[in-house]
């Protein structure tokens, strides 16, 4: 049966179309958010998968090019693998959600979004967000929802809820926050320094705005809502714990997981499950559950310690970070590179200047952003965690940390006008042990410093965790954690910034949702945690931009022309600043307001062509001094060619003092000569003199 319903969102309306369309899915929502349409499905297997310790979720955010009219380019003119931005996407709906299904669920959960119309002032993927969690509250899979999300910005110093195109622009801010009917349970954000107590008050004005949708998802639910299927439950049987107590008492596990060695405790955990395994050889079907077993019982283990005795698996105090070191010019030939290492965590990144016409260009749904002149990319090789597997380019979690690294240093960048390069900065991790992402913006800072790069402040990033107990004052907040922490723990909370404000979060949590005492605790330890590296770590190494760019870096001028004479520096089909460039070697972009940048590596040649493009576009008035070649010779003249594409032509009466009979006397097809210009003659051609030269 179709219903619709509607409720006013930040000045616009939005509408949910239940029973529609797709209505063999588990859950299905039309959704329409002014002129915005997003398909939301969510479907589930029957049956659990065998063989996993895990709930099997995917999200699916899918661009179609046809939502804003466009024909998807290349040869195969059908959409392609998921572009960044929908992986982005499927992350920050899928960050939210997770947590509210059961932990012992093991079907299958497919949320699909498909992206079918797209209003530049309604966001396709906050609606995608609201349609995800509608569809799975409707259904009848197991969800302990609803949940909503809501998208701040910060404009003139005033919040903005789910801005426009137009104000996207211009804020100073751009949050996401989702909740729950009680707590908020996932906060993505980029901002320009946006001081701390400001981002507090964005995130709970963006959790009072996700109760009014609560309260409409409510509505839906209670009158189209399918009642919760039963599932079959793959918790560990509460007698295989006991049993396990009995051969690994507490105490055992305590001191197997209490080290700052990742690799020592790996092996103590290896010897406990070898040992288990003996114990339970005739005990078929508890031999395929100890892996999972053992992990609980590691997860209780740790969980017991910090909470209640205060005690971290590496000894260190609830807000002590590890110990920390940072170097550059790690690789020699690069154009910046550097090193930041916390504990078992390492990251080397490396800087890379180029040509504006190198910035990646972007097909997507978003009209306003066509490129990207600053590109962080994070890889996270098998080896940094002692592991062996092939190498199949970035997966989901690669790209989510190298876009929350260039979010956290895009508002420290200097302007194209400041700096006309394209950059490029590559993380690798040379080891991991929890919060890579962070250890990562550290190393880039240090790295585009080290390139010459003049970044207005370093930016510093460092990660909180949390371990809860039975009520919502229960629980312990934990600078710098590690991967057991993380792994074992709540929240995984990344804050990074400058010694001003924040100008990136990503935040993660296992639970149902954070209160505002963790979450403005969980913010002042990391502000507190990135004043200390950013003093006493990362400024003793380099405190400000270096004054040059590399040696080996290109050189870029820049020149300012009239946008008029563009025509004239570009040439009939490319053809003068083709010459330009074979002449020179050097590199040439032109944008439309006129600004030319100069690239390459040879000072000399980039002078030479800068002197080029202003002699092309310069209005020629009499008396100016050219050096030209000559390049044809006539009965009455020669024409020399005093920049690419500009000629002008000596008469005869003007090559010598004295009187000659012939040009060729004087001059040869190619002499280099120095002429003056004395104005047009009567055919419109520039006429020049050599032997009025002073």
């Amino acid at each position: 049966m179709y219903k619709s319903y509607s409720m006013e969102l930040a000045g616009r309306t939005l509408t949910v179309d239940i029973g529609r369309v797709a209505a063999q899915a588990n859950g299905a929502a039309l959704m329409h958010y002014g002129d915005t349409v997003v398909l939301s499905t969510a479907t589930a297997s029957d049956k659990p998968r065998e063989g996993i310790d895990f709930f099997p979720l995917s999200v699916e955010y899918e661009e179609k090019m046809y939502a804003v009219g466009k024909i998807p380019g290349g040869f195969n003119k059908r959409e392609g693998k998921a572009s960044e931005n929908a992986v982005l996407t499927s992350r920050v709906i899928d960050r939210p959600m997770r947590p509210l299904f059961p932990k012992d669920y093991r079907n299958d959960v497919t949320l699909d979004n498909l992206v079918m119309s797209v209003d530049p002032d309604c966001s396709p993927e906050l609606t995608a967000m609201l349609g995800s969690a509608i569809a799975t509250a409707i259904s009848d899979i197991p969800f302990d929802g609803p949940c909503a999300s809501t998208q701040v910005g910060l404009v003139n110093g005033e919040f903005v809820f789910n801005p426009t195109g137009a104000q996207k622009e211009v804020s100073d801010l751009q949050l996401t926050v989702a909740s729950t009917r009680e707590k908020v349970i996932m906060i993505e954000a980029g901002a320009n320094e946006v001081p701390e107590d400001q981002m507090i008050e964005a995130i709970f004005a963006a959790h009072e705005v996700n109760q009014q949708v609560i309260a409409f998802i409510d509505k839906i639910v209670a009158e189209c809502g399918k009642e919760k299927h039963t599932y079959e439950s793959c918790a560990i049987p509460e007698e295989l714990f006991e049993a396990m107590k009995e051969i690994v008492t507490p105490q055992q596990m305590e001191e197997a997981v209490f080290t700052d060695e990742k690799q020592v405790r790996e092996e103590n955990i290896r010897q406990i499950k070898e040992k288990l395994e003996e114990a339970f050889a005739e005990k078929e079907d508890w031999l395929p559950l100890i892996d999972e077993a053992v992990y609980q019982y590691q997860k209780k283990t740790v969980r017991k310690m910090i909470l209640k005795d205060h005690k971290r698996p590496d000894g260190r105090a609830i807000n002590e970070i590890r110990p920390l070191a940072a170097e550059i010019d790690i690789l020699p030939r690069v154009h910046g590179s550097a090193m930041f290492t916390r504990g078992q965590t390492q990251i080397l990144t490396a800087a890379t200047l180029a040509p504006l016409s190198d910035a990646q260009k972007i097909d997507g749904l978003d009209e306003n952003v066509t490129s990207k002149r600053y590109m962080h990319h994070y890889n996270f090789p098998s080896y940094s965690v002692g592991e062996t597997k092939p190498s199949r380019g970035p997966g989901r979690r690669e790209i989510g940390h190298g876009a929350l690294a260039e979010r956290a240093l895009v508002p420290v960048l200097p302007s194209e006008a400041e700096f006309p390069y394209a950059i490029r900065t590559v993380s690798e991790t040379m080891e991991s042990n929890g919060s890579t992402s962070q250890a990562s913006i550290c190393a880039s800072t240090l790295a585009l410093m080290a390139a010459g790069v003049p970044i207005k402040k370093p930016v510093a990033g460092i990660s909180t965790g949390l371990v809860t107990g039975d009520t919502d004052d229960d629980y312990l907040v934990l600078t710098d954690i590690q991967g057991l922490e993380d792994f074992f723990g709540d929240m995984d909370f990344k804050v990074a910034g400058t010694h001003q404000g924040i100008t990136a979060i990503q935040m993660d949590i296992k639970i149902h949702g954070l209160t505002r005492p963790i979450i403005e605790e969980a913010i002042a330890r990391t502000k507190e945690a990135r004043t200390y590296i950013l003093n006493e770590i990362m400024a003793p190494v380099i405190a400000e931009p270096r004054k040059e760019v590399s040696k080996y870096a290109p050189k870029i001028i820049q020149v300012q022309i009239d946008p008029a004479k563009i025509g004239d520096v570009v040439g009939q089909r490319g053809k003068t600043i083709n010459t330009i460039i074979e002449r020179t070697g050097v590199k040439i972009d032109i944008d439309d307001d006129g600004n030319v940048s100069i690239c390459g590596l040879d000072q000399e040649q980039m002078d030479k062509a800068a002197e080029m493009v202003r002699i092309i576009t310069t209005d020629f008035e009499a008396g100016q001094v050219f050096t030209g070649t000559v390049v044809s010779i006539k009965e009455f003249g020669a024409f020399v060619e005093f920049a690419p594409g500009k000629e002008g032509m000596v008469h005869i009466s003007k090559i010598a003092k004295e009187r000659i009979n012939r040009v060729e006397d004087v001059l040869t097809l190619g002499d280099v000569v120095k002429v003056v210009c004395l104005g047009k003659d009567k055919m419109g051609r520039m006429s020049f003199s050599i032997k009025d030269v002073k």
